[in-house]
């Protein structure tokens, strides 16, 4: 591997200037601050951040690329599929070197185990099913280090998120991507106004092979990076082997039990399932059986058939809103309508919010809903415009169809 990041890229056409030009001006559009303003970029060391910088850079701004080192000590240099360490922090410098604007690398791996890693194990533990990259988003990435782009000056700070911002009145909104194949609206459903207010993305209003384009112009080598896949501090996909070094107490055996309350075998530790799964159950019964639910306390996973999977509504916890009303409370007591995402998978289906008597905030569907796991994020769009989000919640419980 060469440490010179400006060579030819093979097989991805670079741009042709009016539409870099086009890009430029996008970006600026974005941005919607005089030029020369600072603003923090935040570099994971990807195509889709190390562009933005390139094109805030480009479009006339006072450009400071930011590098969170949130895992493995650096140790990450030769895995692939990671990010946030190693070998894109690493990728992160160079291009900032090639673009020609400061870059500082900033140790977070502390705050990254407490508010993500630590997090993303207990939950399975809780038999959740959790979205680590929302609480990456919503901790490490948009409060604490917003709270350094601002004590570095800068007027906003920009990510190479897909995701739209737009102002409404004097107000800004949060907006699926152009590119609805690529929009991450679902992970950045935690997002609170005042971080709207002061987040850009300039990358709304292309599409990756855009992108990739725009890199290729300039000649930089990440322009043919793959993306990252998986849950990023664990670029290998096994989970289980993590969870099961961080809490081995998930491994305590326990039953697998039908819903009608037939004992139907043993399993070897809870954390090894989640809800919806079918593969791996090791019971037959006749019919095709279902994790419905988990029982951390009895150490049961309870199964069922598919139709058991249906749930009826939700109840939500740490919500966020990014609509009219004051609160989502509001909204819940009007009965507001509402598009519920129950995974980043899945398309958005009809539902309302209600509040219940103790003040919390349920989601309730038109018709079954499939898929739904607590743990997960319920993200929440205005059924009168489906490109804006809404805000959203965990999901905390479920009540089924049956």
């Amino acid at each position: 591997m060469t440490d010179d990041l400006t060579c030819p890229i093979p097989d991805i056409a670079p741009m042709s200037s009016a539409d870099m030009e086009a890009a430029i001006e996008s970006v600026r559009q974005a941005v919607g601050l005089p030029l020369g303003a600072r603003i923090v970029a935040a570099m994971s060391g990807g195509v889709d951040s190390t562009v933005v910088a390139a094109l805030l850079h480009k479009a006339g701004y006072d450009v400071v690329g930011v590098t969170l080192q949130l895992y493995d000590h650096g140790e990450a240099l030769k895995k692939k599929g990671a990010c946030c360490a190693g070998q894109d922090i690493h990728d992160a410098r160079l291009a900032a070197d090639t673009i020609g604007i400061p870059h500082y690398v900033l140790d977070y791996e502390n705050r990254f185990k407490d508010a993500v890693i630590d997090q993303f194990a207990d939950s399975y533990l809780k038999g959740q099913t959790p979205v680590p990259c929302i609480r990456c988003n919503q901790t490490v990435k948009f409060r604490d280090l917003l709270d350094v782009a601002r004590d570095l000056g800068a007027e906003a700070m920009a990510t190479g998120h897909y995701v739209r911002r737009a102002i409404a009145g004097n107000r800004a909104q949060m907006r699926k991507a152009i590119d609805h194949s690529r929009d991450q609206s679902y992970f950045l459903f935690a997002t609170t106004q005042d971080q709207l207010d002061y987040l850009r993305f300039p990358l709304a209003d292309l599409e990756k092979p855009q992108v990739r384009g725009v890199a290729a112009s300039l000649g930089l080598r990440i322009a043919a990076k793959p993306d990252s896949q998986d849950i990023c501090f664990v670029p290998s996909g096994d989970y289980r082997t993590l969870i099961d070094r961080l809490r081995p107490q998930g491994r305590e055996a326990g039953e697998i039990v039908h819903m009608d309350g037939r004992v139907l075998g043993k399993h070897s530790g809870i954390t090894d399932y989640t809800i919806g799964q079918r593969r791996g159950l090791n019971v037959a019964v006749g019919e095709p059986l279902f994790v419905t639910k988990l029982n951390p306390e009895l150490r049961q996973v309870i199964v069922g058939p598919r139709e058991a999977l249906l749930t009826a509504s939700l109840v939500l916890e740490e919500t966020n809103w990014l609509g009219q009303q004051a609160t989502i409370e509001e909204a819940a007591r009007d009965g507001a309508e509402v598009l519920a995402r129950v995974r980043s998978t899945r398309q958005p289906s009809p539902a309302r919010l209600a509040l219940a008597d103790d003040g919390i905030v349920k989601v309730v569907f038109a018709e079954g809903e499939e898929g739904v796991a607590p743990g997960q994020a319920c993200v929440l769009y205005d059924p009168a415009d489906d490109e804006r989000v809404l805000g959203g919640g965990f999901i905390q419980s479920t009540q089924a169809v049956l």
